[in-house]
Formats: structure tokens, sequence, C-alpha cells
């Protein structure tokens, strides 16, 4: 593919897993090529914990982001992770924490809970503002991304180990797809 100047304020993307079939909460983003990006002013993010689980799953936020995890269970949760991107603990609580968390650094964080196994979710922390999680279609879309030229790139938390997250140069056009190898759930 090659280098195309983005004329729209909104960008399509979609995608798929290896059979075709739509993959929800697959995060996609954008990154100039000039590697400009704008001074970042990353909105405040919330990752709640409902009936033992985290919600959502996943998260996309950009650099700087303050996240809030609210625990709405009628139990204690010790929210932790060990990612190089961001290492914290939240010790056993209800409610809110007095103090977000605050995801300083690119990378996939992912978190779990001590007392809680089974609880799982991820952020994936990029520079850029421009960002989108698929729906349950597999649809995405990047909205407000200024005429230039970008590096698309995307990624799911079943991506198989070891797998590079895909990228290609923005197409011409106002969409364009990835193909994705997961695991299966």
């Amino acid at each position: 593919m090659h280098a195309a100047t983005a004329c729209a304020a909104s960008f399509q993307v979609d995608v798929v897993d290896q059979n075709g079939a739509p993959l929800a909460d697959a995060v996609v983003y954008a990154t100039p090529l000039n590697g400009k990006l704008p001074a970042s002013r990353p909105a405040g993010a919330v990752v709640d914990q409902i009936k033992r689980q985290f919600v959502p799953l996943v998260s996309v936020v950009q650099t700087g982001t303050a996240i809030t995890f609210p625990n709405k269970d009628n139990f204690e949760h010790d929210v932790y992770s060990f990612s190089p991107a961001k290492k914290f603990e939240l010790h056993l609580y209800h409610g809110v924490p007095a103090n977000p968390v605050v995801f300083d650094k690119p990378g996939l964080v992912v978190m779990g809970c001590n007392i809680h196994d089974s609880m799982v979710a991820y952020v994936l922390v990029v520079d850029t503002p421009w960002f989108a999680k698929t729906d349950s279609n597999g649809h995405a879309s990047i909205d407000n991304l200024p005429a230039d030229n970008y590096k698309l790139t995307a990624w799911h938390y079943r991506l198989a180990e070891g797998s590079d997250m895909p990228t290609q140069k923005l197409p011409s056009g106002e969409r364009a797809s990835f193909k994705l190898n997961v695991s299966a759930p």
C-alpha cells in the first residue's frame, strides 16, 4: 500500500479474525508518519468492577490518562498490574479509590484481581489521540482525524502469542480493514 493523505474527518476500520468473523474489542489507532503529535489532552477513563468482571474488558487511552477503578460489587477487590507499561496495585477496597491511576507510558497493561483470579482486563496506552475500539460487528471509527499521512495499527487481546501488532499505511479513501490471527476465546 502507499501513503495517502487522509481528507476525511472520520476514518472507518473493520477488523476480522483469520476466518473472516468480526472481532469486537479490537483497538485501532492512527499515528502520523511524520511523528508529530498534538499536545496531549487525555480525558479520564473508568474501568468498573461489576459481578467479578472488569467493565470494559478492553480500554484504549492516550498516554497520561487517569483511570478510576470503581468497585461496584458488594465485596472487596485488589486490582493490580505487573505490566512494564504500568505497575500498580489498588489494595483491598470497596467503592472508588481516592486517587485514579495515571497511565504515563505507552504499551499494553494487563490487569487482574488478587482475590478473584478469573478477573482480567486490558488497557492499551497509545501516544496518539486518534484511536477507537471495534464494536460487536468489528467496526470502529477514528474521528476528527486531520489531513496527514498515517500509519494504522491494530491490536486485539487474543492476538496470537508472539505476533506483532499489524500495521498499514492509511489507504486512500475512508475505510481500512485488518485480518488478525487470534486464539480461540
